[in-house]
């Protein structure tokens, strides 16, 4: 109950001015929050370098210094960093012992603005028991409880859990994961899967960033989403919808954008005015007459129309006298007993 009311009290911005306020030189104060991005923008060490007169090694240098100063009195005199690292601690902990910088950052400041999330990440730099990964090609900004995982064991963790999912070969859910990869903690293994930007995850499956299904990123994709988890055929503007109100991303695509695609993909087959269905749900493409012909070729003879048209209402969203015009009128054909067809 502690953290949580040291939770509930603590000023992120307070704290980190606190600490910058240790830093006797204004230079290395300046260096420290425009390298960190700290009260605005992240900047560059050449940017900082261009702005106070010195070289990029030189920012460099100092940045380090000043950081390894910080880190070293962490243990002993850094303002409230010991109610920093329990608060932060304990939500790393609710979280599944690690978790992106946004998402703690978003516990502790509602608005979770580049700014909130930079000084979350400062303060996680400076807490002697919190491991943090920095931005880059695989990683989302991430912090660990690095008395569970340092730096390099919450990396090689991620590598069991890619190599996992790539193992299984199709999005699975995290209980699979974490089976595959030998841990019977569900929230650890979705929270580590969670930081690596080489996996995605979309209404509880997981995959590789790279697989339609977890990570749809054109129109058609979206749309085999949509029909794929809604398990049954749906009209385009049902599927319209559907997109604008998921939580797929860039969600404002236009209903006939999306009608347009659907007539062009093979995956989709039209079987009814503007119902469209999965051809991996066994539906072929096709007219009306084209699935009564193909009815009467399997059962290799007559039918009577009522059993005509339950067969074809299998695969056709239609009217049953649109089925039955098409069996008094197409020429392929002929009725050859009471309400009774057979191929012409």
């Amino acid at each position: 109950m502690e953290e949580e009311s040291a939770s509930q009290k603590l000023d992120v911005k307070k704290v980190v001015q606190d600490i910058l306020g240790t830093i006797e030189r204004e230079r290395e104060r300046e260096i420290i929050a425009r390298r960190f991005g700290l009260f605005d923008r992240r900047e560059t060490l050449e940017q900082i370098g261009e702005l106070l007169g010195i070289t990029r090694e030189r920012v460099r240098q100092l940045e380090k210094a000043v950081i390894t100063r910080l880190k070293a009195s962490a243990e002993k005199d850094l303002p409230n960093i010991k109610v920093v690292e329990a608060v932060l601690s304990a939500h790393l902990r609710d979280m599944g012992k690690v978790g992106r910088i946004s998402d703690l950052s978003q516990r502790l400041s509602p608005a979770n603005s580049k700014t909130d999330q930079a000084q979350v990440a400062f303060l996680a730099n400076l807490s002697p028991n919190i491991a943090v990964l920095d931005d880059n090609d695989h990683f989302y900004h991430s912090a660990g409880l690095a008395n569970e995982h340092g730096e390099k064991k919450i990396r090689d963790h991620v590598a069991m859990i890619i190599d996992a999912i790539s193992e299984i070969g199709e999005p699975t859910d995290i209980k699979q994961v974490a089976e595959k990869v030998g841990n019977s903690d569900l929230k650890h293994t979705e929270a580590l899967a969670s930081i690596s930007k080489n996996i995605a995850t979309l209404n509880g499956r997981w995959g590789l960033i790279k697989w339609p299904m977890v990570n749809p990123k054109n129109i058609r994709d979206k749309i085999y989403v949509i029909l794929h988890d809604h398990k049954k055929p749906m009209h385009f503007n049902e599927i319209s919808e559907a997109i604008k109100g998921s939580n797929l991303k860039r969600r404002d695509v236009t209903t006939q954008a999306i009608h347009n695609e659907l007539i062009k993909d093979s995956r989709f087959v039209l079987i009814g005015r503007g119902i469209y269905a999965l051809k991996e749900w066994g539906y072929k493409k096709g007219t009306v007459s084209d699935v009564i012909a193909e009815v009467l070729r399997k059962e290799g003879g007559p039918l009577h129309r009522d059993e005509i048209v339950r067969r074809v209402l299998k695969t056709r969203q239609v009217k049953e006298t649109t089925i039955l015009l098409n069996l008094q009128s197409k020429p392929q054909f002929k009725r050859v007993a009471k309400a009774t067809y057979d191929l012409a």
